[in-house]
């Protein structure tokens, strides 16, 4: 999607997207896949490869950013525990990548929408 020829409602669709993700990032630490991905379906009808790629680009300034803040304003970082988390989840992102380009999209769709109801019924059980 080309932001030069994006309707003035997209552009509003897209900034509703990003303001939701980055307050739901502020508070709880997810935005990317759980907004982004499913917005960017419902309201541009991206496939989930393509939702899911640009939610992954749009997750490095978001994340960053706010572990920034989270860390340099508030102290709610613990680096040791980040480095620790990020070394596998690189080569979890690489392998999640690789198998997401070897299913059937709809399979995809399935899977995720398995993980957000598993999301939601442990945060109600909690």
């Amino acid at each position: 999607m080309d932001a030069a020829a994006t309707p003035d409602h997209e552009i509003w669709k897209l900034a509703a997207i990003g303001t939701l993700a980055g307050i739901f990032s502020g508070l709880f630490g997810v935005g990317g896949g759980t907004i982004i991905v499913p917005l960017l379906i419902f309201w541009f009808a991206y496939g989930e490869r393509l939702a899911t790629g640009t939610s992954l680009a749009a997750i490095i300034l978001i994340g960053l950013l706010g572990a920034l803040a989270q860390g340099g304003i508030y102290g709610n970082v613990h680096v040791g525990t980040a480095l620790l988390l990020s070394i596998p989840a690189v080569l979890g992102v690489i392998l999640g990548t690789a198998i997401q380009q070897r299913i059937p999209q709809r399979a995809v769709s399935y899977l995720f929408a398995a993980l957000l109801i598993a999301i939601a019924v442990e945060l109600i059980l909690s």
